[in-house]
């Protein structure tokens, strides 16, 4: 289950040198949704951004910091250097045409060179250097965004794309080092309070009718969008009915009672083959207590599996075999978005279920505010017209869908973001965690990932075709 050298996590984190490739067309700088000025949203999302950092950096000691807590993840004081040298890179270099302050350590940060079973072993800066790094370029980046002149300045710097880019890859990596603490064996070093209780009960039907015909998928004038999310285009989707939430833990046991990782029936051979050699019998991180009462572990606390929240921390496999078991399927990726972003009354794609407006903590469990997803049926203000709920936030949602390029995709700003990972090995999540930030988050982003992975913040809802009238 160890990642590829090439592939940095599963959040949608892909990094290259700068120096490998420029393409001739990027980001559009319409955005009709965010009238703040770019320079302004920059700012504001690279400060965030770095805020976090800060946090998941210093609620541990130097030791927990250079440890490798699983083989699958680097050391958290890896992730921050590297968070830096990327800042440099881009920004300092790319976009500023200044001298390389620290070129020495590109190899060591270069993701493509060191898979991260190895990052421990090399020649790291320390905790201490690492900070002062990342804080030195941040400093430098400040100052030379005040004097940017990002209009008529080429597709890397318009609109600020080359900073919201930075921006997204911080957050992005925030949320790996989050899944490293998820990892990580000892005492609680993070804490925040539970998602708010919606008052009422749940949606009233557990699954709703998503009509079939065209609709616009993906962007071309969302300027922050990446280049797997563009360009927008014409799809055609058969009608389906999708459930209203998640599968929560409550129905996932009922597949667990049933047998479920025991009857080779639902699954798919590779999944078969991964349960049996792992002997896997549940989802990741959950264990039976002497009363054979399942619980699970979150950051180092231990507690009753909730069976009102989504079921995280499952792979493809299991989502498949549960939707299978289920007598459904898992929804393709053009289904999801057509289910989070269509609105029959206008025929138009919506940049968020709810609308149009930025996710706020009435939409959507972003942003780390809470560590794990809230109840099945919450943030009702974060429904699609069509009564779909938590399609944005708690946890990445598995689809049917390889991922692959949409017609007239171009590669922007280099190929290893996106290109290289494209066919049949990494399949496609969407909606994003409660461990996703809203910059890194809309309606048409795309993460992607191998179907083993299970430390990912990841789970599932299922989908069937619509009976013929």
């Amino acid at each position: 289950m160890t990642a590829p050298a090439g592939q940095e996590n599963g959040q949608g984190v892909r990094d290259s040198s700068v120096a490998s490739t420029r393409a001739s067309s990027g980001a559009s700088s319409r955005d009709q949704a965010r009238p703040r000025d770019p320079k302004q949203r920059a700012l504001a999302a690279l400060t965030a951004a770095r805020e976090r950092t800060a946090l998941l950096t210093s609620c541990v000691d130097d030791g927990e910091l250079t440890a490798q807590h699983s083989p699958l993840m680097s050391p958290l004081v890896w992730d921050l250097a590297h968070i830096g040298n990327q800042e440099e890179q881009w920004l300092w270099r790319a976009v500023g045409g200044r001298e390389a302050l620290r070129p020495e350590i590109d190899p060591l940060y270069d993701a493509f060179q060191h898979p991260r079973a190895i990052r421990p072993s090399l020649p790291l800066l320390t905790p201490a250097e690492a900070r002062a790094y990342a804080a030195d370029v941040r400093g430098r980046i400040v100052d030379m965004l005040d004097g940017a002149r990002l209009e008529g300045s080429g597709p890397l710097v318009e609109a600020a794309f080359a900073f919201g880019m930075i921006a997204q890859h911080e957050q992005q990596h925030d949320e790996t080092m989050l899944i490293t603490h998820q990892l990580r064996e000892g005492p609680v070093a993070l804490t925040a309070p539970p998602p708010p209780v919606t008052s009422g009960s749940g949606p009233p039907q557990h699954e709703v009718l998503v009509p079939g015909g065209p609709f616009r998928m993906g962007t071309s004038d969302e300027p922050w969008a990446l280049d797997n999310e563009r360009p927008a285009h014409i799809r055609m989707v058969a009608p389906f009915l999708i459930d209203t939430v998640p599968v929560t833990n409550g129905a996932y046991l009922s597949f667990m009672a049933d047998g479920g990782y025991h009857d080779e029936r639902w699954w798919r051979p590779e999944g078969w083959a991964q349960i049996r050699r792992h002997g896997i019998e549940a989802p990741l991180f959950w264990r039976r207590d002497s009363g054979d009462r399942w619980l699970r572990r979150r950051f180092g606390a231990t507690g009753p599996v909730a069976e009102d929240e989504p079921v995280l921390h499952v792979s493809w496999y299991e989502a498949d075999a549960y939707a299978r078991w289920a007598g459904r399927r898992l929804p393709t990726e053009a289904e999801w978005e057509k289910a989070a972003r269509y609105d029959p009354a206008t025929g138009r794609s919506r940049r968020f279920p709810w609308g149009d407006a930025d996710p706020g903590p009435e939409h959507a469990n972003l942003a780390q505010r809470h560590l794990g997803p809230a109840p099945a049926g919450s943030y009702p203000q974060g429904a699609s017209p069509l009564g779909v709920r938590q399609l944005i936030g708690d946890v990445w949602e598995w689809t049917a869908s390889d991922f692959l390029g949409y017609p007239g995709f171009k590669a922007f700003p280099y190929k290893e973001y996106s290109e290289v990972f494209f066919g049949p090995d990494h399949k496609v999540l969407r909606g994003g965690s409660f461990a996703v930030d809203p910059v890194a988050c809309r309606g048409t982003f795309r993460n992607w990932d191998l179907p083993v992975r299970r430390q990912i913040f990841a789970g599932f809802r299922t989908a069937r075709d619509a009976e013929p009238a």
